[in-house]
């Protein structure tokens, strides 16, 4: 009797160690997606446009398709070699966040710099000029697919330097709960955008009630409004998380100034309001990372175009920007 005792004691402090371990991973994994979320939102307003000009019947099948790409990038790839940077390079992190921030930063900046003077798309003219909509299908996949790999690589980078000091199981269970987590998330979010205005013509044609045919016309009405302003909140994101990246990273390397100066800036800003001074804080470091995150940006246009662009076509990658 005494000895089934002993052995239920071990079951019940394994099974308390097991649930402390599940609860150390979801409060990490929590932490990480708070961390990535300027890369989420991103990725969400840009993935619809991969669906744009398919048969409504096709939209579902092709998110799906970049949902299992994206798993497999994060999972089988990215889970991987994250794993080996911390526990054999660590060093490298910080550098590699930085080159992920940099992108991010001329992403952004990007995005300004063509609202401000925009161009007519190449790959509008290749769309059209392909007649086979599998084929079109297959390519638009295959681009998204490789867009996400670079926002996966700067989701789970991220991901892991939010990890505190843990073992090795830890880090891999916590960046594969954030990866599928993350990568779920982002995609249901996107077909539930997709689908609304399907949505909202069903709830106009079937609808019972006169609030539900209302609310399928609000659907159909604010969609095309909601998603610009979901580009634009995304390209604000991208820019304040790059900046952030980048001022946080010199300091780390020793370089502290610029992220001193922001520190500060927003400790006098917060003390000055007196009231909501957690928020005030925020709001300035977010202003100036975002500012700094776009001139950044700005500065690595023309590097990216003249250099970086030309380098990853003669080595037969197409740029994300071609996507």
């Amino acid at each position: 009797m005494s000895g089934l005792l002993a052995l239920l004691d071990d079951v019940a402090g394994i099974a308390k160690v097991a649930a402390a371990s599940v609860d150390d991973v979801a409060s990490a994994a929590a932490k990480a997606g708070a961390k990535t979320a300027g890369v989420l939102i991103d990725d969400a307003a840009v993935t619809p446009k991969y669906v744009t000009g398919f048969k409504p019947q096709r939209e579902l099948p092709i998110i799906w398709k970049i949902t299992k790409g994206s798993l497999r990038n994060k999972l089988l790839f990215l889970l991987p070699v994250a794993l080996l940077l911390s526990n054999f390079a660590p060093w490298a992190i910080t550098p590699l966040l930085m080159l992920g921030g940099s992108y991010l930063c001329f992403e952004g900046a990007e995005k300004i710099f063509h609202a401000l003077f925009p161009h007519a798309s190449h790959e509008v003219a290749k769309d059209m000029e392909v007649g086979d909509p599998g084929a079109l299908e297959e390519r638009k996949v295959a681009g998204a697919i490789k867009t996400d790999f670079i926002l996966s690589a700067e989701i789970m980078t991220l991901s892991l330097s939010t990890i505190e000091v843990s073992g090795f199981w830890m880090e891999a269970a916590t960046l594969a709960v954030v990866g599928i987590g993350i990568t779920l998330v982002v995609y249901g979010s996107v077909a539930l955008i997709v689908k609304a205005d399907d949505i909202g013509l069903e709830l106009i044609d079937h609808g019972r009630l006169g609030v539900t045919r209302a609310l399928g016309r609000g659907l159909v009405r604010w969609m095309p409004g909601f998603l610009k302003v979901l580009s634009i909140v995304g390209t604000a994101a991208m820019l304040w998380v790059g900046g952030n990246i980048i001022t946080h990273g010199l300091d780390v390397l020793g370089w502290p100034v610029i992220y001193d100066w922001i520190h500060h800036l927003a400790e006098a800003a917060a003390h000055a309001v007196g009231t909501w001074e957690g928020f005030v804080s925020w709001a300035v470091t977010a202003a100036c990372d975002g500012v700094l995150g776009l001139a950044w940006g700005l500065v690595l246009i023309p590097f990216a175009t003249s250099v970086v662009t030309p380098l990853l076509r003669l080595v037969g990658m197409k740029p994300a920007a071609d996507h």
